[in-house]
């Protein structure tokens, strides 16, 4: 298995590893900084280094059976078992990831609705909620609020509760659709502030509210009956 370094310190961007295996899923690592495609968050991108000083780009990050698979681009130098690596982050595009995906936390503290989906983009992002017409938020007022929570500069920590505490708390979980992992014994929670946000979640996160800056709600889509999208910008 690899070592998810990520999980509990999201601001690391490189590390030492070794290749574990290599296959057509890509290049598995006894221990990485990337975070594998899931829970809507894309998988990062960046680079492995040989000793040698071989570079090869990765494009994508994915969970295989047996741990985290980083894909090569096409056309880059091939590695094998055993070598030893830097594992190096596509910082920038991580940290916009990591600031999306807090704003999308708070975004749905301040929605009264089960959420439906979502992704994390990059720069941008989107939540589907399930609202009545009538319980649909104003464009302009939520950006308002928004960016007031943000403001607010507060303290975002991860924790873990059982599995058992989490069953006992359902309302925890707002998505509708996914349900986090559980049967390992404990589920990692992410919580803002005192008592802005506090949901399962996988993902990587900042530090504070206030990393995040200003965000933009650009349009909320109506795509069902009851099913409404809205769609969130870094706005600098």
């Amino acid at each position: 298995m690899t070592e998810e370094l990520f999980r509990e310190d999201a601001y690391q961007k490189s590390c030492e590893a070794t290749v574990t295996a290599v296959g057509d899923s890509g290049v598995v690592l006894d221990r990485t900084v990337f975070y594998p495609t899931g829970g809507g968050q894309p998988g990062d991108s960046g680079v492995l280094i040989r000793a040698d000083g071989t570079k090869v780009a990765i494009v994508d990050t994915r969970k295989v059976d047996g741990g985290i698979a980083h894909v090569p681009a096409e056309g880059a130098p091939t590695l094998s078992v055993g070598d030893a690596v830097t594992a190096t982050l596509d910082w920038d595009r991580r940290y916009r990831h990591m600031r999306i995906h807090t704003a999308m936390h708070i975004l749905c503290s301040l929605v009264q609705g089960g959420v439906t989906g979502g992704q994390v983009g990059d720069g941008k992002g989107r939540l589907d909620f399930d609202l009545a017409p009538e319980n649909v938020p104003d464009k302009d007022a939520l950006t308002e609020t928004l960016n007031a929570v943000l403001a607010g500069d507060h303290p975002v920590s991860i924790g873990w509760i059982t599995d058992a505490e989490l069953e006992s708390n359902p309302d925890l979980v707002r998505t509708m659709s996914v349900k986090p992992p559980t049967g390992a014994g404990k589920v990692r929670m992410i919580r803002i502030g005192d008592a802005v946000d506090y949901q399962p979640c996988g993902g990587t996160h900042l530090k504070s509210t206030g990393e995040v800056g200003r965000l933009a709600v650009t349009k909320i889509e109506n795509k069902g009956k009851q099913n409404r999208r809205i769609n969130i910008v870094l706005a600098d």
